[in-house]
């Protein structure tokens, strides 16, 4: 579905990517792991076309895409979440997620449709019903995270890029996103995703990339790259 090969990113003299080479098979969940400043962040907002990489290049289901504009990019069928919600202070719950449903892809919809595709996917990731029209502005962490993730299912992605969606959460809401993980899969949706809580990463990855400065050091199974020597050196440790 998606082969990305030799990107390369540098802000000012870091190098945040190194010559990544990556793909992704339809239908896969993909763990992205590895250190701070490994430049997982960097290669999602490259295949999302938030940045344009220095060297290399991505195609998704056959297509150059390499250097598009971020909203060619999410009309094409790839979506981005954000570690940190973004959003509109003033803007209530269901206009966030009716913006995606007008503006995110090529489906056609009137206001009312809009409106009628929002509050189900604000259901289906579990978002409080009566807190549907409320402004952002009042919601908490949790909410935020949901309103963006409908908000990025609005858009009708094949293949959804989730940053650190379990940050800040406790470990109930952690398993309550692990299910939900699951079921976009189940909905046909391919799924990259960054994570730092590794009971969440394994729980849900059919195959895990460890960057580490940069480079890619490991590509496999959670198994075996939970495994590899220089993944536990470089990110897990020896507690681990």
């Amino acid at each position: 579905m998606l082969v990305a090969e030799q990107i390369r990113k540098t802000f000012g003299g870091l190098v945040a990517v190194q010559d990544v080479d990556l793909h992704l098979q339809e239908g896969e969940i993909l763990g992205l792991v590895g250190p701070n400043g490994a430049g997982k962040t960097t290669l999602l907002n490259i295949i999302s076309g938030l940045y344009k990489p220095d060297n290399g290049s991505i195609h998704y289901k056959g297509e150059n895409i390499t250097g598009l504009a971020l909203n060619s990019v999410c009309k094409k069928g790839i979506a981005k979440t954000f570690q940190h919600p973004q959003s509109f202070p003033g803007m209530l719950a269901s206009e966030a997620v009716m913006v995606s449903a007008i503006f995110g892809n090529h489906h056609k919809v009137n206001m009312k449709e809009a409106r009628d595709e929002a509050v189900g996917h604000l259901d289906f990731v579990h978002f409080p019903k009566e807190k549907i029209d409320a402004s952002l502005s009042q919601l908490n962490l949790m909410e935020l995270k949901r309103v963006q993730l409908a908000r990025a299912l609005a858009s009708q992605p094949r293949l959804l890029l989730l940053d650190e969606l379990t940050t800040g959460l406790n470990p109930n809401e952690s398993d309550e996103a692990i299910g939900l993980i699951r079921k976009i899969r189940e909905e046909g949706t391919t799924i990259m995703l960054i994570e730092h809580v590794m009971r969440v990463i394994t729980g849900v990855s059919d195959r895990i990339v460890v960057l580490d400065h940069g480079v890619k050091i490991a590509d496999g199974t959670p198994l075996d790259v939970l495994n590899e020597q220089r993944v536990i050196d470089s990110y897990l440790g020896e507690k681990y």
